[in-house]
């Protein structure tokens, strides 16, 4: 084994000179070299944005597997770089359960033949589930794990290297502040009486001599914290190439989450729908809780939509009962609407709606005040208010 002493030596001595200037600097007794504004501001914004980048990853591991024995097993596996075993989702298990219950308990029988149901919803559920933990995973976590095991130590090793830098420049301008010191000591007119001159011209060529070793290896500290500080500047500035890249997967993020929300709403309407027509079946109705999605573009769909209560308890006595086709338009009061969703007809007395259509509306006495009567072509029924944005 090849053990250098000198520089084993040479190195306790750098670490003891900047333990030292550290320490001096701390109780202040020792100037410290000020790095301009700017630098600080990007130092601040490098520091909250990855303070920042491991609470929304934590976060996001939390909801994608609340389970904490789960997310510690897969940690494990990731770091012992294996591929982590394939896990069955809560809503899978569910549906494994409700279909051994029906087949235990009848699945002839309306609650056997509902848990069957039931079951086949939520195992779709279960998967849509799966490929949105493994989209999500992909396009936002890695990511911003990677950001978190790579650039920032690379950006943390490099600021430490410049703190070191700093410490030696301070360092040496401690010495040569020193050194200047007693230069001005020694060249000072000695009393002749009590000192000797040859010891005062020794005295004065060391002094001199140390000024200039000091003052040389001042500029040499100086070049390499010159040169570090702008490394770990370039360094910094990438992070607004970070913020870009972290909002690109934040879309993604969002659009996996959309088209996953999505499909569990369109398996639970299906869902309904099938209840709906089962015999001895207890279910108030068959309407969705909220506007269906558009088969044709189901991430579009995903803004905040209005509860539509059942057109059944929203009628009055009488009107549920009413033939539409009988019913002519007023001859005022008609008005211009822009549909702001895809609706979905609950019954022949509605009126299927397409979004960003235009189509003719108007109210009738007794109505409910939250439908209106809609005409499009020769076609002609209710549509809820809350799917309209009225034109003048």
């Amino acid at each position: 084994m090849d053990f250098n002493m000198k520089k084993l030596a040479s190195d306790a001595g750098i670490f003891f000179t900047r333990a030292v200037q550290f320490t001096e600097e701390k109780f202040g007794q020792a100037e410290k070299t000020e790095l301009d504004a700017h630098f600080e501001n990007l130092l601040a914004r490098a520091d909250s944005t990855k303070n920042w980048t491991e609470k929304i990853l934590r976060q996001t591991e939390v909801l994608l597997q609340p389970n904490p024995s789960a997310r510690v097993e897969e940690f494990l596996y990731e770091k012992l770089d294996r591929k982590v075993p394939s896990r069955v989702t809560n809503g899978e298990l569910l549906a494994q359960y409700m279909a051994d219950a029906a087949s235990e308990l009848g699945p002839t029988t309306p609650y056997g033949k509902t848990l069957i149901k039931v079951a086949e919803a939520e195992k779709q559920l279960g998967a849509a589930e799966r490929d949105f933990i493994h989209t999500a995973s992909i396009s936002f976590l890695t990511p911003l794990r990677n950001f978190l095991e790579g650039d920032w130590k690379t950006i943390s090793k490099e600021r430490r290297l410049l703190q070191n830098r700093r410490l030696d420049l301070d360092a040496c301008k401690a010495r040569l502040k020193k050194a200047k010191a007693a230069e001005a000591k020694a060249t000072t007119v000695p009393d002749f009486q009590e000192t000797r001159p040859r010891n005062y011209i020794l005295s004065a060529s060391a002094s001199a001599l140390w000024n200039d070793e000091v003052d040389k290896e001042l500029r040499v500290a100086q070049t390499e914290f010159d040169r570090q500080a702008e490394v770990t500047r370039l360094l910094l500035e990438g992070i607004s190439s970070t913020h870009v890249n972290h909002l690109r997967c934040l879309h993604e993020f969002v659009k996996s989450q959309t088209t996953y929300y999505a499909q569990c709403y369109r398996h639970m309407l299906d869902l309904q729908k099938q209840l709906g027509r089962f015999p001895g079946t207890f279910v108030g109705t068959t309407e969705p809780a909220s506007p269906p999605l558009s088969s044709t573009s189901p991430t579009t769909a995903a803004a905040t939509m209005p509860v539509v209560p059942s057109v059944a308890s929203l009628a009055p006595p009488g009107e549920a009962s009413l033939c539409l086709e009988e019913v002519a338009p007023p001859a005022s009061g008609t008005r211009k609407a822009r549909v702001l969703y895809d609706y979905e007809a609950a019954d022949s007395s509605e009126l299927a709606l397409l979004a960003d259509e235009l189509i003719t509306v108007y109210s009738l006495p007794g109505m409910d005040p939250d439908w209106l009567i809609g005409e499009r072509g020769n076609k002609k029924g209710k549509v809820p208010v809350t799917y309209l944005e009225l034109l003048s």
